[in-house]
Protein backbone atom coordinates (compact mmCIF):
# COMPACT_ATOMS: atom_id res chain seq x y z
CA UNK A 1 0.00 0.00 0.00
CA UNK A 2 1.03 3.66 -1.07
CA UNK A 3 2.16 5.52 1.96
CA UNK A 4 1.30 9.04 1.75
CA UNK A 5 4.44 11.70 1.60
CA UNK A 6 4.41 15.52 2.58
CA UNK A 7 4.23 16.15 -1.03
CA UNK A 8 1.20 13.82 -1.80
CA UNK A 9 -0.73 16.06 1.55
CA UNK A 10 0.22 19.01 -0.36
CA UNK A 11 -1.67 17.54 -3.57
CA UNK A 12 -4.60 16.37 -1.43
CA UNK A 13 -4.89 20.05 -0.16
CA UNK A 14 -4.79 21.35 -3.66
CA UNK A 15 -7.63 18.65 -4.47
CA UNK A 16 -9.89 20.08 -1.29
CA UNK A 17 -9.38 23.63 -2.86
CA UNK A 18 -10.76 22.47 -6.87
CA UNK A 19 -13.39 20.33 -5.14
CA UNK A 20 -14.26 23.26 -2.16
CA UNK A 21 -13.97 20.64 0.10
CA UNK A 22 -13.36 22.28 3.62
CA UNK A 23 -12.42 19.26 5.82
CA UNK A 24 -11.12 15.49 5.38
CA UNK A 25 -9.73 13.05 7.29
CA UNK A 26 -7.97 9.65 6.25
CA UNK A 27 -7.56 6.16 7.98
CA UNK A 28 -5.91 3.67 6.30
CA UNK A 29 -5.17 -0.38 7.52
CA UNK A 30 -2.90 -2.62 6.16
CA UNK A 31 -2.39 -6.04 7.21
CA UNK A 32 -5.45 -6.21 9.03
CA UNK A 33 -4.28 -3.05 11.90
CA UNK A 34 -5.05 0.41 10.96
CA UNK A 35 -1.80 1.94 10.05
CA UNK A 36 -2.45 6.06 8.89
CA UNK A 37 -4.96 8.57 10.15
CA UNK A 38 -4.51 11.91 8.48
CA UNK A 39 -6.66 15.15 9.11
CA UNK A 40 -6.71 18.28 6.36
CA UNK A 41 -9.03 21.29 6.51
CA UNK A 42 -11.12 23.30 9.14
CA UNK A 43 -14.31 21.74 10.19
CA UNK A 44 -16.15 24.98 9.37
CA UNK A 45 -16.07 27.77 6.50
CA UNK A 46 -14.43 30.79 7.92
CA UNK A 47 -12.95 29.81 10.81
CA UNK A 48 -9.62 28.35 12.11
CA UNK A 49 -11.10 25.22 13.70
CA UNK A 50 -8.79 22.19 12.34
CA UNK A 51 -10.05 18.90 11.38
CA UNK A 52 -8.07 16.60 13.91
CA UNK A 53 -8.28 12.64 13.96
CA UNK A 54 -10.80 13.63 16.50
CA UNK A 55 -12.88 15.21 14.73
CA UNK A 56 -16.36 13.79 13.98
CA UNK A 57 -18.31 13.63 10.87
CA UNK A 58 -21.58 12.85 9.67
CA UNK A 59 -21.14 8.91 8.19
CA UNK A 60 -25.08 8.94 6.69
CA UNK A 61 -25.56 5.39 5.14
CA UNK A 62 -22.47 4.03 6.97
CA UNK A 63 -25.10 3.73 9.26
CA UNK A 64 -25.89 0.33 7.86
CA UNK A 65 -22.91 -1.37 8.21
CA UNK A 66 -22.64 -0.39 12.06
CA UNK A 67 -26.32 -1.89 12.07
CA UNK A 68 -24.98 -5.08 9.67
CA UNK A 69 -22.37 -5.43 12.07
CA UNK A 70 -24.71 -5.71 15.08
CA UNK A 71 -26.84 -7.87 13.34
CA UNK A 72 -24.12 -10.17 12.47
CA UNK A 73 -23.35 -10.01 16.40
CA UNK A 74 -27.33 -11.09 17.46
CA UNK A 75 -27.27 -13.83 14.49
CA UNK A 76 -24.12 -15.20 16.04
CA UNK A 77 -25.90 -15.72 19.63
CA UNK A 78 -28.76 -17.05 18.19
CA UNK A 79 -31.19 -13.93 19.05
CA UNK A 80 -32.11 -13.64 15.13
CA UNK A 81 -32.02 -15.47 11.96
CA UNK A 82 -30.81 -14.26 8.64
CA UNK A 83 -33.79 -16.39 6.36
CA UNK A 84 -36.73 -16.34 9.18
CA UNK A 85 -40.01 -14.36 8.40
CA UNK A 86 -39.01 -11.08 10.91
CA UNK A 87 -43.00 -11.32 11.71
CA UNK A 88 -41.90 -14.24 14.20
CA UNK A 89 -39.95 -11.95 15.62
CA UNK A 90 -41.85 -7.91 15.40
CA UNK A 91 -43.94 -7.40 18.64
CA UNK A 92 -44.70 -3.82 18.12
CA UNK A 93 -45.45 -3.76 14.74
CA UNK A 94 -45.70 -6.35 12.04
CA UNK A 95 -45.34 -6.26 8.05
CA UNK A 96 -48.75 -5.89 6.19
CA UNK A 97 -49.30 -9.04 4.72
CA UNK A 98 -50.80 -8.81 1.22
CA UNK A 99 -50.57 -10.53 -2.36
CA UNK A 100 -46.42 -9.63 -2.94
CA UNK A 101 -45.57 -11.42 0.64
CA UNK A 102 -48.25 -14.95 -0.34
CA UNK A 103 -45.29 -17.08 -1.64
CA UNK A 104 -41.69 -15.27 -0.12
CA UNK A 105 -41.50 -13.44 2.90
CA UNK A 106 -39.81 -10.53 4.19
CA UNK A 107 -36.37 -11.80 6.22
CA UNK A 108 -33.28 -9.89 7.66
CA UNK A 109 -31.34 -10.98 4.67
CA UNK A 110 -33.92 -9.77 2.09
CA UNK A 111 -33.78 -6.34 3.98
CA UNK A 112 -29.78 -6.20 4.52
CA UNK A 113 -29.53 -6.76 0.73
CA UNK A 114 -32.09 -4.02 0.03
CA UNK A 115 -34.44 -6.70 -1.64
CA UNK A 116 -37.55 -7.25 0.30
CA UNK A 117 -39.46 -5.55 -1.83
CA UNK A 118 -40.27 -2.60 0.49
CA UNK A 119 -40.08 0.56 -1.46
CA UNK A 120 -39.00 4.15 0.26
CA UNK A 121 -42.12 6.30 -0.16
CA UNK A 122 -41.79 9.33 -2.57
CA UNK A 123 -40.01 12.40 -0.67
CA UNK A 124 -39.48 10.45 2.55
CA UNK A 125 -36.15 10.18 4.85
CA UNK A 126 -34.86 13.68 4.83
CA UNK A 127 -33.33 15.66 7.91
CA UNK A 128 -34.42 16.36 10.92
CA UNK A 129 -37.05 19.27 10.88
CA UNK A 130 -36.90 21.11 14.09
CA UNK A 131 -41.04 22.22 14.13
CA UNK A 132 -41.41 18.08 13.64
CA UNK A 133 -39.43 16.86 16.21
CA UNK A 134 -37.80 13.51 16.78
CA UNK A 135 -40.62 10.44 15.86
CA UNK A 136 -40.73 7.47 16.78
CA UNK A 137 -40.01 4.26 14.28
CA UNK A 138 -43.43 2.98 14.86
CA UNK A 139 -44.31 6.74 13.73
CA UNK A 140 -42.16 5.97 10.29
CA UNK A 141 -43.31 2.40 10.25
CA UNK A 142 -47.13 3.57 10.89
CA UNK A 143 -46.63 6.65 8.11
CA UNK A 144 -47.76 9.31 10.86
CA UNK A 145 -44.90 11.38 10.19
CA UNK A 146 -43.82 13.83 7.19
CA UNK A 147 -40.35 11.87 6.90
CA UNK A 148 -42.05 8.87 5.60
CA UNK A 149 -45.76 10.15 4.92
CA UNK A 150 -47.12 6.63 3.68
CA UNK A 151 -47.44 3.42 5.79
CA UNK A 152 -44.68 1.14 5.39
CA UNK A 153 -45.76 -1.77 3.02
CA UNK A 154 -44.26 -4.62 0.69
CA UNK A 155 -44.90 -3.47 -3.16
CA UNK A 156 -43.09 -6.18 -5.05
CA UNK A 157 -42.40 -9.58 -4.41
CA UNK A 158 -39.44 -10.07 -1.65
CA UNK A 159 -36.41 -11.02 -2.97
CA UNK A 160 -37.56 -10.07 -6.43
CA UNK A 161 -36.08 -7.09 -7.18
CA UNK A 162 -33.27 -4.33 -5.67
CA UNK A 163 -34.54 -1.37 -4.80
CA UNK A 164 -32.27 0.76 -1.73
CA UNK A 165 -34.46 1.33 1.25
CA UNK A 166 -33.86 3.47 4.47
CA UNK A 167 -37.32 1.86 5.07
CA UNK A 168 -36.22 -1.35 5.31
CA UNK A 169 -33.41 -0.66 7.82
CA UNK A 170 -36.08 1.23 9.99
CA UNK A 171 -37.63 -1.90 10.19
CA UNK A 172 -34.40 -3.41 11.17
CA UNK A 173 -34.06 -1.27 13.80
CA UNK A 174 -37.83 -1.58 15.27
CA UNK A 175 -36.89 -5.41 14.97
CA UNK A 176 -33.28 -5.45 17.29
CA UNK A 177 -35.30 -3.30 20.03
CA UNK A 178 -38.40 -5.42 20.03
CA UNK A 179 -36.14 -8.86 20.50
CA UNK A 180 -33.09 -7.15 22.87
CA UNK A 181 -36.04 -4.53 24.98
CA UNK A 182 -33.56 -1.67 24.52
CA UNK A 183 -33.16 0.95 22.61
CA UNK A 184 -31.10 0.49 19.21
CA UNK A 185 -28.57 3.31 20.47
CA UNK A 186 -27.56 1.77 23.84
CA UNK A 187 -27.24 -1.55 22.33
CA UNK A 188 -25.66 -0.94 19.44
CA UNK A 189 -23.19 0.74 22.21
CA UNK A 190 -23.03 -2.09 24.44
CA UNK A 191 -22.38 -4.55 21.64
CA UNK A 192 -20.67 -2.68 18.71
CA UNK A 193 -19.02 0.26 19.97
CA UNK A 194 -17.59 -0.93 23.37
CA UNK A 195 -16.00 -3.96 22.36
CA UNK A 196 -14.26 -2.17 19.54
CA UNK A 197 -13.33 0.49 21.29
CA UNK A 198 -15.23 3.20 18.90
CA UNK A 199 -15.52 5.89 21.66
CA UNK A 200 -16.26 8.68 19.14
CA UNK A 201 -18.91 7.04 17.52
CA UNK A 202 -22.56 8.21 18.24
CA UNK A 203 -26.12 7.48 17.16
CA UNK A 204 -27.30 10.44 19.31
CA UNK A 205 -29.95 12.42 17.79
CA UNK A 206 -28.10 15.77 18.91
CA UNK A 207 -24.87 17.40 18.66
CA UNK A 208 -24.15 17.39 23.10
CA UNK A 209 -24.37 20.92 24.27
CA UNK A 210 -21.03 22.53 24.41
CA UNK A 211 -19.21 19.57 22.20
CA UNK A 212 -19.92 21.51 18.55
CA UNK A 213 -16.21 21.74 18.58
CA UNK A 214 -15.35 18.22 17.62
CA UNK A 215 -18.09 17.97 15.21
CA UNK A 216 -17.71 18.63 11.52
CA UNK A 217 -19.90 21.10 10.01
CA UNK A 218 -21.63 20.06 6.42
CA UNK A 219 -20.82 22.32 3.61
CA UNK A 220 -22.40 22.26 0.00
CA UNK A 221 -20.64 21.84 -3.11
CA UNK A 222 -19.85 25.70 -3.07
CA UNK A 223 -17.90 25.33 0.04
CA UNK A 224 -21.19 27.21 1.96
CA UNK A 225 -22.19 26.09 5.31
CA UNK A 226 -25.77 24.38 5.47
CA UNK A 227 -28.69 25.12 6.79
CA UNK A 228 -28.68 24.01 10.87
CA UNK A 229 -24.86 23.18 10.45
CA UNK A 230 -25.29 19.32 11.43
CA UNK A 231 -28.10 17.66 10.03
CA UNK A 232 -29.88 14.79 11.79
CA UNK A 233 -31.31 12.05 9.88
CA UNK A 234 -33.98 10.76 13.15
CA UNK A 235 -34.03 7.10 12.02
CA UNK A 236 -30.38 5.78 13.27
CA UNK A 237 -29.93 2.73 12.10
CA UNK A 238 -30.68 3.64 8.37
CA UNK A 239 -28.76 7.35 8.57
CA UNK A 240 -27.95 8.33 11.87
CA UNK A 241 -24.29 7.59 13.05
CA UNK A 242 -21.30 10.49 13.60
CA UNK A 243 -17.89 8.88 13.68
CA UNK A 244 -14.57 9.39 13.04
CA UNK A 245 -12.57 7.91 10.35
CA UNK A 246 -10.62 5.85 12.76
CA UNK A 247 -13.48 4.90 14.42
CA UNK A 248 -14.91 3.38 11.07
CA UNK A 249 -11.71 1.57 10.01
CA UNK A 250 -12.26 -0.66 13.42
CA UNK A 251 -15.39 -1.81 11.34
CA UNK A 252 -13.50 -2.70 8.39
CA UNK A 253 -11.03 -4.26 11.00
CA UNK A 254 -13.70 -6.44 12.48
CA UNK A 255 -14.62 -7.69 9.32
CA UNK A 256 -11.25 -8.54 8.36
CA UNK A 257 -10.39 -10.10 11.78
CA UNK A 258 -13.59 -11.93 11.96
CA UNK A 259 -12.40 -13.94 8.64
CA UNK A 260 -9.30 -14.94 9.81
CA UNK A 261 -11.37 -16.20 13.30
CA UNK A 262 -9.74 -13.37 15.59
CA UNK A 263 -12.09 -11.07 15.93
CA UNK A 264 -13.19 -8.93 18.80
CA UNK A 265 -16.99 -9.89 18.68
CA UNK A 266 -16.26 -13.35 18.00
CA UNK A 267 -18.57 -13.42 15.13
CA UNK A 268 -18.15 -16.80 13.01
CA UNK A 269 -16.16 -16.86 10.11
CA UNK A 270 -19.03 -18.42 8.09
CA UNK A 271 -21.50 -15.73 9.53
CA UNK A 272 -18.60 -12.93 8.23
CA UNK A 273 -18.70 -14.72 4.91
CA UNK A 274 -22.54 -14.75 4.02
CA UNK A 275 -21.99 -10.84 5.54
CA UNK A 276 -19.59 -10.70 2.50
CA UNK A 277 -20.80 -12.85 -0.19
CA UNK A 278 -23.69 -11.92 -2.66
CA UNK A 279 -27.13 -12.15 -1.94
CA UNK A 280 -30.29 -12.90 -3.91
CA UNK A 281 -30.49 -11.83 -6.91
CA UNK A 282 -27.59 -9.22 -7.05
CA UNK A 283 -24.08 -10.03 -7.16
CA UNK A 284 -22.56 -6.36 -6.16
CA UNK A 285 -25.02 -6.53 -3.11
CA UNK A 286 -24.01 -8.06 0.44
CA UNK A 287 -25.37 -7.88 3.59
CA UNK A 288 -25.56 -3.79 4.46
CA UNK A 289 -22.09 -3.11 1.92
CA UNK A 290 -21.45 -3.36 -1.68
CA UNK A 291 -18.91 -5.87 -3.65
CA UNK A 292 -16.86 -6.21 -6.51
CA UNK A 293 -14.52 -8.79 -7.95
CA UNK A 294 -11.44 -8.02 -9.91
CA UNK A 295 -8.25 -10.08 -10.43
CA UNK A 296 -7.33 -8.47 -7.16
CA UNK A 297 -9.75 -10.34 -5.34
CA UNK A 298 -13.11 -9.42 -3.34
CA UNK A 299 -13.80 -5.70 -2.82
CA UNK A 300 -16.46 -4.84 -0.01
CA UNK A 301 -17.78 -0.99 0.22
CA UNK A 302 -19.99 1.04 2.73
CA UNK A 303 -20.86 4.96 1.15
CA UNK A 304 -22.12 7.34 3.02
CA UNK A 305 -23.84 10.56 1.47
CA UNK A 306 -25.90 13.32 2.95
CA UNK A 307 -26.93 16.99 3.06
CA UNK A 308 -23.52 18.58 3.94
CA UNK A 309 -21.08 15.00 3.78
CA UNK A 310 -19.70 12.51 1.85
CA UNK A 311 -17.89 9.48 2.90
CA UNK A 312 -16.64 5.89 1.88
CA UNK A 313 -15.28 2.88 3.54
CA UNK A 314 -13.35 0.38 1.53
CA UNK A 315 -11.54 -3.07 2.38
CA UNK A 316 -10.27 -5.75 0.55
CA UNK A 317 -10.93 -8.39 3.18
CA UNK A 318 -8.49 -11.27 2.17
CA UNK A 319 -5.67 -9.15 1.36
CA UNK A 320 -6.08 -7.05 4.96
CA UNK A 321 -6.16 -3.85 3.64
CA UNK A 322 -8.48 -0.92 3.05
CA UNK A 323 -9.33 2.91 4.28
CA UNK A 324 -11.91 5.15 5.17
CA UNK A 325 -12.12 8.77 3.69
CA UNK A 326 -14.90 11.37 5.27
CA UNK A 327 -15.27 15.15 4.55
CA UNK A 328 -17.76 17.58 5.28
CA UNK A 329 -18.72 18.76 1.93
CA UNK A 330 -22.01 17.28 -0.26
CA UNK A 331 -20.42 17.71 -3.63
CA UNK A 332 -23.31 16.53 -5.71
CA UNK A 333 -21.43 13.71 -7.26
CA UNK A 334 -20.71 9.96 -6.66
CA UNK A 335 -17.80 9.97 -4.40
CA UNK A 336 -16.01 7.91 -7.13
CA UNK A 337 -16.17 11.33 -9.36
CA UNK A 338 -14.86 13.47 -6.80
CA UNK A 339 -12.08 13.84 -4.14
CA UNK A 340 -12.73 10.81 -2.42
CA UNK A 341 -12.60 8.57 -5.70
CA UNK A 342 -9.18 10.28 -6.63
CA UNK A 343 -7.85 9.66 -2.91
CA UNK A 344 -8.70 5.77 -3.14
CA UNK A 345 -7.36 5.46 -6.65
CA UNK A 346 -3.99 7.13 -5.79
CA UNK A 347 -3.76 4.48 -2.66
CA UNK A 348 -4.87 1.49 -4.93
CA UNK A 349 -7.36 0.92 -2.96
CA UNK A 350 -9.54 0.44 -6.03
CA UNK A 351 -10.37 -2.57 -8.01
CA UNK A 352 -12.06 -0.82 -10.60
Amino acid sequence: MTIYSELEFTLIRKRMMHFNVLGLSIALIDNGNLTLTESFGVTEVGTSNKVTNSTVFNACSISKLATTMLVMNLVKIGLLELDQDINDKLVSWKVPENECTRHNKVTLRRLLSHQSGIKDPEGSFGECDSNLGIPTMLDLLEGRTAYCPQPIQVTNEPGSSFEYSDAGYCLIQQLIEDVSGKSFNSFINEMIFEPLLMKESTFDLAIPEGEDHRFACGHNKYGDLVKGKYPIYPYPAAAGLWSTSKDLAKLGIEIIHCLNGSGKLNISQQIISEMISPQGLSPWSGLGVFLNKSERGLEVTSLGWGIGYQCMLVIHPFLGTGGVIMTNSELGIHQDKGIIGEIIRSLNLDNR
